[in-house]
C-alpha cells in the first residue's frame, strides 16, 4: 500500500485510483478510506482520478499523539497534493473533512492545485455555543463524547450507528443500510485511535470557522442530509451556503449523517456531474 511522509514526519496511507481529473477524498471524524468505497471505485470508473487517505490517527497511518488541530491537518492535504502533484483537484470534504478543507484554502490558498470544493455534511463553519452563535451545541455534549470514547468507544460507536444512519428513532435495528455493513463501518472507525478520536472532535466542535468559510471562493457544492444529527443541518448547510458566495446546496430530504453509504448512489452521481460541469 501506498504512503506518504509528512513535514513533520508522520506517514499517510492514501489509494490512488483511475485517470482523469483528481478528486481527493476526505472523510469523517473516525472513519479512514474505507468509508469511501461506493463513491471511490464509482468516480474512477467513470474517468476520474481518485485518491482518499488515511488521516493521522486514523486506519493504517501513523499515530502520533499531537497534530489533530486544522493547522495540521491541512498541511498533512497539502503534504499528500504536493507528494502527487495534483492540480485542479475537487477536493470533497466530508464532515470534519468539510472543516479541514476550508482550512487549507486559507492556509495554503489552494496554491493552484484545487478547482471546485465539495461540502458534504460539513460541520462548517462553527457548531460551538458561543454568545455570538447562541443556537450552538453545548460544551457539555463534547465533554460526554469524549468520555464516551476513553471508557467505552467499540460500544459508543454500535450506539451511534442509528443516528448516524437514519435508523427510526435512532434505533439501530432499524437501519437503511444492513446490519453487515453497518457493523463493518463500525470496526473501521475502530481503528482510530483513541487520542485522535477525541482530538478530532475537539477540533470540529469548538472551531470557529465563518471568517475562512466565508473567504472561499472556487466553485462549491453542498450535500446535506435535512436530518443530519452529526452534523446539524440547520447550524451547519444553509449557513455555509450563505457564507460561501455563488454556492450551490443540494438538500437530501429525511436524510441522517451518513451520506456515503445510505445514499451511496444519488451522491455518486452529484459529485460527478458536479466534477464534470
Amino acid at each position: 500500500m501506498p504512503y506518504t511522509t509528512t513535514r513533520d514526519g508522520t506517514r499517510l496511507r492514501y489509494d490512488d485510483w483511475g485517470d482523469g481529473r483528481p478528486v481527493v477524498l476526505l472523510g469523517t471524524a473516525m472513519m479512514d478510506h474505507r468509508m469511501w468505497e461506493f463513491q471511490a471505485g464509482f468516480l474512477a470508473e467513470h474517468g476520474l482520478r481518485c485518491v482518499s487517505y488515511d488521516r493521522r490517527g486514523c486506519g493504517a497511518s501513523d499515530t502520533p499523539w499531537q497534530g489533530y488541530d486544522y493547522d495540521t491537518l491541512a498541511d498533512d492535504l497539502a503534504d499528500l497534493l504536493d507528494h502527487l502533484d495534483l492540480r485542479d483537484v475537487l477536493l470533497v470534504g466530508y464532515a470534519v473533512g468539510g472543516g479541514e478543507a476550508v482550512r487549507y484554502l486559507s492556509r495554503h490558498g489552494g496554491e493552484g492545485r484545487v478547482g471546485k470544493l465539495a461540502l458534504v455534511a460539513s460541520t462548517t463553519p462553527f457548531l460551538l455555543r458561543t454568545e455570538d452563535n447562541p443556537d450552538g451545541l453545548d460544551i457539555a455534549l463534547f465533554d460526554e463524547m469524549a468520555q464516551a470514547i476513553r471508557h467505552d468507544r467499540a460500544q459508543w460507536l454500535g450506539q451511534l450507528s442509528g443516528p448516524f444512519f437514519g435508523g427510526p428513532g435512532g434505533d439501530p435495528a432499524q437501519l437503511p443500510i444492513s446490519a453487515e455493513l453497518a457493523d463493518w463501518l463500525v470496526r473501521t472507525a475502530l481503528d482510530t485511535s483513541p487520542r485522535a478520536g477525541v482530538e478530532i472532535y475537539r477540533t470540529l466542535f469548538t472551531t470557529d470557522q465563518r471568517a475562512e468559510t466565508a473567504a472561499v471562493t472556487v466553485p462549491t457544492l453542498i450535500i446535506h442530509g435535512a436530518a443530519d444529527l452529526g452534523a446539524p443541518y440547520a447550524l451547519c448547510a444553509p449557513r455555509t451556503h450563505d457564507l460561501i458566495k455563488g454556492s450551490e446546496l443540494i438538500t437530501y430530504e429525511g436524510a441522517a449523517h451518513g451520506l456515503f453509504a445510505t445514499h451511496a448512489d444519488r451522491l455518486n452521481e452529484d459529485l460527478l456531474t458536479f466534477a464534470k460541469s
